[in-house]
């Protein structure tokens, strides 16, 4: 499927890719945290999407996503 010439799976970068980029623009971290872990989440699923799939967009927007977890659910202000 195609729209403007551009297939599916590019979308879905572009969608990833402009995500991560609106989320730095965010003026509370936790807003951009939340942002960017989906815009990780875009990029693993368009990762898999690849043919071939690309393990490092896979492995490194997942290790993101878990940086962003980490900091939003598991750290506690003391």
């Amino acid at each position: 499927m195609e729209f403007f010439g551009i297939s599916g799976i590019e979308w879905v970068g572009y969608a990833a890719m402009a995500t991560v980029l609106i989320s730095f623009l965010m003026k509370s971290v936790n807003k951009l945290r939340i942002v960017n872990s989906f815009g990780c989440l875009l990029f693993v699923f368009y990762g898999i999407l690849l043919n071939p799939i690309s393990i490092p967009i896979i492995i490194t927007n997942t290790a993101i996503f878990c940086i962003n977890l980490y900091y939003l659910l598991g750290k506690k202000k003391l």
